[in-house]
């Protein structure tokens, strides 16, 4: 039976689908298993209704197929969606940085920095949490200083699967030190103005992360 504890009752169908989202990304649950509503109230202590509609919410997202007369079964991550996942990425990335490049004020460099020296200092700590906090606060200067709500959207609309690689990727304190390096050299080229290899490292970093990714899932 889960301990899970909700905050409230607007919120509630919310927090369940951050929970089951993350289940199924993580193979908890694995592609083709069925999920039972009823299980799911009964472990959260909750009526059906928030499960049915966290239910509709991951099947938009296309994490759960929904079969009539069948029920509802999870479709999971394969390596082909993390494989498009970080393409897709990559390719944003790129462009993001280019734009941060033209747009960066000084104040967001010098947070870039800060993010860079707690990642140092949780890095040898082998904090993989925070480690993996200003990791995301890093790329989020990155994607602020475009200073494009149209492309920033997009970067954010996806974060929830980036998230669970990342989590895959820092989890494991063998990968902290080289984490931290590839940021370093992606700040420095930003610092340098040089767009070509800021696009080259920043490419290489989500290539690295991808491969930290599939290695540390073994998906299929």
């Amino acid at each position: 039976m889960s301990d899970t504890k909700f905050s409230n009752s607007s919120s509630l169908t919310n927090e369940i689908v951050d929970i089951l989202r993350e289940r199924i990304l993580k193979g908890e649950y694995i592609i083709g298993e069925k999920i039972i509503e009823n299980q799911i109230a009964t472990e959260f202590r909750v009526s059906r209704t928030p499960i049915r509609d966290a239910f509709k919410q991951l099947e938009s997202e296309g994490l759960i197929d929904y079969i009539p007369n069948r029920g509802s079964f999870a479709k999971g991550f394969t390596k082909q969606d993390m494989q498009d996942i970080y393409s897709v990425r990559s390719a944003l990335e790129q462009l993001a940085i280019e734009w941060a490049i033209e747009r960066i004020t000084a104040k967001e460099l010098e947070q870039l920095q800060n993010q860079i020296e707690l990642m140092e200092f949780y890095t040898k700590r082998k904090d993989c949490q925070k480690v993996m906090e200003t990791n995301v606060a890093f790329h989020g200067i990155i994607y602020r200083s475009t200073r494009s709500r149209f492309l920033s959207h997009i970067l954010k609309s996806y974060q929830e699967y980036v998230q669970q690689a990342r989590r895959a990727t820092v989890s494991e304190q063998e990968n902290l030190d080289v984490i931290c390096i590839e940021h370093k050299e992606i700040l420095k080229a930003i610092r340098d103005k040089n767009v070509e290899d800021a696009k080259f490292k920043i490419a290489r970093h989500l290539d690295n992360s991808r491969n930290r990714a599939q290695s540390k899932w073994n998906i299929k």
